[in-house]
């Protein structure tokens, strides 16, 4: 009896792996586009067909039309809120970690500040705005990026805590049958198991930076600064300009979290590549 020879499979080629992925992400913003599409064209099409005014909504096309008219002062707008925005977040990323390492060392510190930080993050930054803008003053931009550093502060330090904290007990287990420093325990277990926990944090925060950069503007900043560029537009009933500053506001938003993505993957690629799995 003659045996046939077992062939194995040829190794599928690295770029038609990326490929297939390609195709796959893709796929998977194939309904969200649709969507958005679809969104689009009832807004501009059932406003039309209404008739309804355009101080009570203007139409994307009109918005459009403002964001090209205005865009030498709301470009301008997007440079000075974004920097307030970015500052801000840099700084309460920075506190809100460094926070965390205090307060996961020591137990009691954790059980004396993470109740506070919890009710300290309920208070409406809307309540803290004119109060930061009154310390730091209205035209200081000092005042903006302080409101974004507290908003951003409790955020990351909850999420940081948690993931130094909530470690698999054998892992330290097996790391003290090592024989291992506290230092090594941080450094080889407790920060990889926050990382997680940390950019799940500052996904959050990112949105929440731009936020508070807008709002805190209500309150002072400059005549191109996007919080008073849509409260003074309102104001004189230019709705399609104040509407322009709006998308501006979130497309900043929108790019802060996109950066904080692309960030998450060139620092945990394991992790992305697990999650891409059990899906």
């Amino acid at each position: 009896m003659i045996s046939t020879p077992r062939t194995s499979p040829a190794p599928t080629p690295r770029g038609a792996s990326r490929a297939s992925a390609a195709r796959a992400r893709l796929t998977d913003l194939l309904p969200a586009t649709a969507l958005f599409v679809l969104v689009i064209f009832l807004w501009e099409v059932g406003l039309t067909v209404l008739e309804v005014k355009q101080f009570l909504l203007p139409r994307p096309s009109v918005i459009v039309g403002a964001l090209v008219e205005e865009w030498s002062v709301l470009g301008r707008g997007v440079m000075y809120t974004g920097f307030e925005a970015l500052v801000g977040l840099l700084l309460g990323t920075t506190l809100g970690v460094l926070a965390a390492f205090a307060t996961g060392r020591w137990a009691s510190a954790r059980a004396t500040l993470m109740p506070l930080a919890v009710a300290a993050s309920s208070v409406p930054i809307i309540a803290l705005a004119p109060i930061m803008s009154a310390w730091f003053g209205s035209e200081s931009p000092a005042a903006r990026v302080a409101i974004v550093t507290v908003m951003v502060f409790f955020p990351i330090l909850i999420n940081t805590v948690r993931g130094l904290t909530d470690v698999d007990p054998a892992a330290l287990e097996l790391m003290l049958s090592y024989a291992a420093l506290p230092v090594q325990i941080v450094r080889k277990v407790r920060v990889p198991n926050a990382l997680p926990y940390f950019f799940t944090g500052l996904k959050i925060a990112a949105t929440l930076a731009v936020i508070g950069a807008v709002i805190g503007e209500y309150f002072g900043g400059p005549r191109y600064s996007l919080g008073i560029y849509i409260t003074s537009e309102a104001y004189v009933f230019r709705y399609p300009n104040a509407w322009a500053a709006i998308l501006l506001a979130c497309l900043l938003g929108i790019g802060f979290y996109l950066a904080v993505l692309v960030l998450e993957r060139l620092v945990m690629p394991w992790y992305s590549s697990q999650r891409a799995m059990g899906q």
